[in-house]
């Protein structure tokens, strides 16, 4: 379809309507130029299609649809596959109710254990969110589906969302919050962007030229719309100009009007307008020319797609050998979660499940008995409860209690209060432990949670939110059906005090200063050797892995190279398991503040008993480079690097070193206050500094025999370092000679 040939056929007034939603979930159609409505609607983890009428709020019933993991659950696989073949589900699942885009994925980076969001993002970690963003857009997309990657950008709280900003400076931008967005554009293009509600750096996202077009188009190539979240237009006139296609929902708050009497009057081009509108046509014919009215989908397979999804994503913390259970020795499932358990989050991505599967229904043929033990409407123990709970648990050779927290503390729209779990599951929990030594935990929630437990308890396995076959995946792998191959894709501090956003998180009034900069995650705690309750990255098995081998095919390398790095895993144990492989990057002598080590790359292997594989890895410029702001681009400072494998951020196996030298060569420039020892570091300002040292003499050396003094020889060769050019001036007694020697020498090097 010739979009523009349709577009120079539309009235003013036609282009200002079709840049606002028909209603909460559908894009405008225009009957005389053959222009469908198509609707778009939320994701990513199952689909919530409005059925019948959409109402203003988007509060009316949706149709049944599978629920699956949330981010947060499936991206602890690690497993790019799984991700591409449930979008490709998802993708099947909207080609069946006729809707052209799903509002997904979620890749804002996990800045606190407190957002009430953080169970519909995928990590803390930039590297590995960008990885499962973009396979998840190229599974729905294949289906001939768009995706709506969101929030951009800088989006880590729900507190004050809609008018607070984040303060971020442009290293941290570049290096933590768009590297998941930048990969996800480049590498799977998706049909379009759901830009955030909060303002960054004093500018809304909805009318950020620099964010939307200068980074997102210009910068990236990225060629789909921008859509806003629902709400999040601030200036409707600045936005369309800034890059901000479609505002939804609509319409009725008047923004048309404004588009329209904006252009009457010179204050925006109708050129704008064309632009936003034909980015909108892309993708609504896009689908509906590739639109497949006969798809069905199996509700019972992709339910079971889900059970999968789940037992891949789940997490096991700790295992002292109570883990898997004995299907023949009778166990005791205690705690609400365990019959209905939450399995998805609260707000915009809450699905209406197609059916709900508890772990006491799937555990039914290993004869395990049950006890509510809480109550999810309140916080307060019941005594009762608890003591029903007791008297199960001894009856049992092992009790599994499950936890975790409830809709009404983790949410869309509202930030957690603590990491702690509800009042009456920690004292139900402290009271089966103390009459049942076999006592594993299992925990249900979208983020980290605090365990002053830990030590009390022989097992630990997180489930996270996953999906609503969350019951049978968890009964899979207690009972060993499901060999756990999880890891965690966030850290799990030991308290929240840790966390490093700690005393700067929710900010003041509506400002947000994110002064942790860069160091996010495992990069704080591992710079700060801090302990955490688990690290990133970490997640046990019921099998063993030994890592040999680490080679590099090269040992020094420019810039513009690549590097293949190559590792043999083997599984020891005596049953079948996939090991999830990491590969971090550390710099060893950088000048810039770098994190100890980056994740650069990760990868799933199914290894059968005794067997061997090779995992190999491939890294470019991006791997060992930091974003420098004094070229605005991406720098590897020529030196030496460590390759790491590992098991996970505190579990390395293997090091190899290699050098990097830089292509790029950064202009200095030298003036009076440069160093003495910034000079001798450029190899000609080295040479050229030794003569005019020589001649100058301005610190003589002492006799042979004097005190060294204070200082001795190497704190005088400290002082020397960090002085600056005009210093020795003054110790060459303010001679001309002097002066006019060192100007020679800054022009000279300025020259260079």
């Amino acid at each position: 379809m010739d979009v523009k040939q349709l577009v120079s056929q539309m009235t003013l007034e036609e282009k200002a309507k079709f840049c606002s939603g028909a209603d909460f979930w559908h894009v405008e159609g225009l009957e005389r130029l053959g222009i469908p409505s198509v609707m778009v609607t939320d994701g990513p983890c199952g689909l919530r299609k409005q059925a019948g009428e959409s109402d203003h709020l988007g509060l009316n019933a949706s149709v049944k649809a599978i629920s699956y993991p949330t981010g947060s659950c499936v991206a602890c696989s690690f497993d790019r596959e799984l991700l591409k073949e449930s979008g490709e589900y998802l993708g099947d699942e909207c080609q069946a109710e006729d809707v052209a885009v799903l509002l997904g994925p979620a890749v804002n980076i996990k800045r606190s254990p407190l957002c009430g969001r953080n169970f519909e993002y995928f990590s803390e970690d930039p590297y590995l969110a960008g990885e499962l963003s973009a396979a998840y857009i190229n599974g729905v997309q294949s289906k001939n589906v768009g995706t709506s990657l969101k929030h951009f950008a800088a989006n880590s709280q729900e507190h004050r969302r809609m008018t607070s900003s984040s303060e971020v400076d442009e290293r941290t931008l570049r290096e933590i919050y768009l590297p998941a967005f930048e990969k996800s554009i480049k590498q799977a293009k998706p049909w379009t962007v759901m830009c955030s509600y909060n303002k960054l750096n004093g500018v809304f996202a909805s009318e950020n030229h620099r964010l939307l077009t200068e980074i997102l188009r210009d910068e990236w190539g990225f060629d789909g719309a921008v859509m806003s979240d629902w709400g999040a237009v601030n200036d409707r006139v600045k936005g369309v100009p800034a890059g901000m296609d479609l505002e939804m929902p609509g319409p009725g708050n008047g923004n048309t009007e404004k588009l329209i009497a904006a252009v009457k009057a010179g204050e925006m081009k109708e050129s704008d307008l064309d632009t936003a509108v034909e980015r909108i046509l892309d993708f609504v014919f896009k689908y509906t020319e590739n639109r497949k009215p006969d798809t069905k989908f199996d509700y019972e397979g992709h339910h079971e797609k889900a059970r999968q999804m789940a037992a891949e994503s789940m997490v096991l913390l700790k295992n002292d050998g109570i883990l898997p259970l004995k299907k023949d020795e009778k166990a005791a499932f205690i705690g609400k979660f365990a019959n209905e358990p939450r399995f998805q989050g609260g707000g915009s991505s809450h699905v209406n499940s197609y059916k709900v599967s508890g772990s006491v229904e799937a555990a039914k043929e290993y004869g395990v008995i049950y006890a509510q033990g809480y109550d999810t409407k309140s916080q307060e123990p019941d005594e009762g409860l608890i003591a029903e709970a007791v008297k199960t648990a001894k009856e049992a050779g092992a009790a599994v209690v499950f936890i975790g927290i409830t809709d009404a503390m983790e949410s869309e729209g509202f930030d957690r209060a603590d990491m702690k779990i509800p009042a009456c599951q920690q004292k139900l929990l402290e009271e089966v432990i103390k009459v049942q030594p076999n006592t594993i935990v299992v925990v249900e929630c979208g983020s980290a949670i605090e365990m002053p437990w830990i030590d009390d308890v022989r097992g630990v396995l997180y489930a996270y939110l996953g999906g609503e076959a969350v019951g049978p995946a968890v009964v899979d792998l207690l009972y060993g059906e499901k060999n756990p191959c999880g890891k965690l894709a966030e850290t799990f501090p030991l308290r929240l005090e840790d966390n490093p956003s700690y005393l700067y998180y929710l900010g003041e009034g509506d400002r947000t200063e994110y002064r942790e900069g860069i160091f996010v995650g495992y990069r704080y705690y591992d710079k700060k050797d801090l302990p955490v309750l688990f690290p990133f990255g970490y997640g046990l098995s019921y099998t063993q892995y030994e890592y040999s081998d680490l080679t590099l095919d090269k040992t020094s390398m420019k810039d513009t190279d690549t590097l293949t790095v190559s590792v043999k895993v083997k599984n020891v144990g005596d049953r079948a398991g996939k090991e999830i492989v990491q590969l971090y990057v550390a710099d060893d002598q950088s000048t810039a503040i770098r994190p100890v080590k980056e994740l650069k790359g990760f990868d799933k292997v199914e290894l059968a008993p005794g067997e061997e594989k090779t995992v190999s890895f491939t890294l470019d410029k991006r791997a060992f480079a930091y974003y420098n702001t004094e070229i605005s681009d991406w720098h590897v400072e020529t030196g030496s690097f460590t390759v790491m494998i590992g098991k996970s951020s505190r579990d390395i196996q293997l090091c190899a070193k290699v050098d990097v030298e830089s292509t790029q060569t950064l202009k200095k420039t030298y003036s009076w206050n440069s160093t003495i020892g910034d000079i001798m570091a450029d190899p000609k300002g080295a040479q050229m500094m030794g003569q005019m040292m020589q001649a100058m003499n301005p610190m003589p050396a002492p006799e042979e025999g004097a005190d060294d003094g204070i200082m001795g020889e190497s704190g005088m060769q400290a002082m020397m370092n960090y002085m600056p050019l005009r210093g020795l001036v003054m110790f060459a007694g303010g001679s001309k000679e002097a002066e006019q020697g060192l100007q020679q020498l800054i022009d000279a090097l300025n020259a260079q």
